[in-house]
């Protein structure tokens, strides 16, 4: 059995978080409903399902290979309880098929019509403005942006189309081309830097509807080792509140720390949920609705 340590996260290490960082704590963040959707993000958790058009993608339960697939898994989604159901066409592990920007639409655009005239809130998630333009059009009411390469083209599309976009932590043009991650004893003045200069870019753009996203799914071949990779993506959690003090609405991609889990990977996201939600995190996007939604159902019951 692998251990990350010999110590474990207690109770007091939360007291002494929330203590050094007081104000962030009640910081408030924008709230704002999704356009043609009553979905409204803010302090609120909402989830997000995960419909995957990439056949490379790992979590094989998430996996559609064909369009009316897709489309019944989204809303099997939403009758589960994701308020907004998230798809990509192209996988963001380093060894998987590069998808281009025609290939990707024509994965996403019959879905994402489909489902947004079924009353779904849909994401779109993409590093292509091309990709990101045709999936607003389609009814697309965020984009997930997984790459600050082109980033600005892609702001004036959702500002366009006066949508919202999840802006992605990523160390390089997209997750396919990351250098290593700089990992610091305190990663949150790095995550502060590049969301209030993405932030900036965003609103200089017109856009209106914002939610950050610190990036934990991506893969950092720096990141291998299990266990500098589980305290790193822990840590983010439980400071996740931190980033409050920009103003806007955090998402987090739960991870599954395999190595841990093994066999029982499926119940990972349950787990990080719990951290996710400590930190204050707002929108949870999720492979596993169902158990998410209970674990925060129960928070709620304290």
């Amino acid at each position: 059995m692998v251990m990350l340590n010999c110590r474990v996260l207690k109770l007091e290490d939360l007291l002494e978080l929330a203590r050094s960082h007081e104000a962030d704590l009640i910081a408030p963040v924008q709230t704002f409903s999704l356009p043609g959707s009553k979905v409204e993000i803010g302090d609120e958790p909402n989830l997000m399902g995960v419909v995957n058009l990439s056949p490379d993608s790992w979590y094989r339960e998430s996996v559609c290979l064909n369009t009316k697939d897709a489309i019944s898994r989204g809303k099997l989604l939403a009758a589960q309880g994701a308020t907004i159901v998230d798809v990509g066409g192209e996988s963001t592990l380093h060894e998987a098929e590069r998808v281009d920007a025609v290939g990707q639409s024509a994965r996403l655009l019959p879905v994402i019509t489909s489902l947004s005239a079924a009353g779904v809130a849909v994401s779109a998630e993409t590093y292509n403005p091309e990709v990101a333009k045709q999936s607003l059009e389609a009814g697309a009411s965020i984009i997930n942006l997984t790459g600050a390469g082109e980033a600005e083209a892609i702001y004036e599309s959702v500002a366009t189309h006066e949508s919202a976009v999840i802006i992605c932590f990523v160390q390089g043009a997209n997750p396919r081309e990351v250098a290593d991650l700089k990992l610091d004893d305190d990663p949150v003045p790095m995550l502060l830097d590049y969301f209030g200069h993405e932030i900036e870019r965003a609103q200089s753009a017109g856009v209106a509807r914002i939610i950050i996203d610190p990036g934990l799914g991506f893969y950092y071949r720096n990141l291998e080792d299990s266990a500098d990779r589980v305290r790193h993506q822990m840590k983010i959690f439980l400071n996740t509140f931190r980033l409050r003090q920009l103003g806007w609405p955090v998402c987090h991609a739960l991870p599954h720390a395999f190595e841990y889990f093994g066999e029982e990977v499926r119940t990972a996201e349950s787990f990080f949920a719990v951290l996710a939600a400590l930190g204050k995190t707002s929108l949870f996007r999720t492979h596993e609705v169902p158990k998410v939604r209970s674990v925060l159902e129960t928070l709620r019951a304290y």
